[in-house]
C-alpha cells in the first residue's frame, strides 16, 4: 500500500525529470572542462542519446539506476504497489534499451553507459576522457557489475 495519496504520487511522478537530471548535467560539466565539445538533443538513427560526441562518433547514455534497472545497485528498487506494472515498464525499459544500443554498434557508433549511482559519487571520469579518444572498445558501461560488486 502507498503512504502519499494518489494525487500527491502523481505530483511526485510528474516531478521525474527525463533530461538536463544532475547526473547529466555532472557528466556535461567534465566532459566540457576536458574540452570536449558536443551536441544534446541530436537524433542518430532516430534514437536520442544524452550527449553525442560526433567528432568520435560517440553516444553516451546517462542511464538512471531505477528506470534502467542497474544491476546490484541499491538505486535499483522496485515499488510495493503494482509490481505487475512496474516490471512490464522496466522490461520494455531494457528492451528499448538493447535495441537502441544495437542499432548504432551495428552503424559504427561507440556508446558509453554512465550509470546514475557513480555520477552522483562524483567518481573520477579520466578512464572516459581517454576511451573517448582511442579507438577502443565500441561499448563500455561504468560502472560494471564487478566494479559494484567491489565497493560492497
Amino acid at each position: 500500500m502507498d503512504i502519499v495519496s494518489p494525487a500527491t504520487r502523481s505530483r511526485m511522478m510528474a516531478g521525474i525529470r527525463s533530461s538536463n537530471t544532475k547526473p547529466e548535467l555532472v557528466l556535461r560539466k567534465s566532459l566540457h572542462a576536458r574540452g570536449f565539445r558536443y551536441r544534446l538533443k541530436t537524433k542518430v538513427f532516430g534514437y536520442t542519446p544524452d550527449v553525442v560526441l560526433g567528432k568520435y562518433k560517440v553516444a553516451i547514455f546517462v542511464h538512471g539506476c531505477f528506470w534502467h534497472r542497474h544491476k546490484e545497485c541499491k538505486y535499483a528498487t522496485t515499488p510495493k504497489t503494482n509490481i505487475q506494472k512496474w516490471n512490464l515498464k522496466f522490461d520494455e525499459n531494457k528492451k528499448r534499451d538493447l535495441r537502441i544500443e544495437t542499432v548504432l554498434l551495428e552503424s559504427g557508433w561507440r556508446i558509453a553507459i554512465i550509470w546514475e549511482c557513480w555520477l552522483k559519487r562524483k567518481m573520477d571520469l579520466d578512464w572516459l576522457y581517454e576511451w573517448i579518444v582511442s579507438p577502443a572498445a565500441n561499448y563500455v558501461s561504468w560502472p560494471s557489475p564487478e566494479a559494484l560488486q567491489d565497493t560492497k
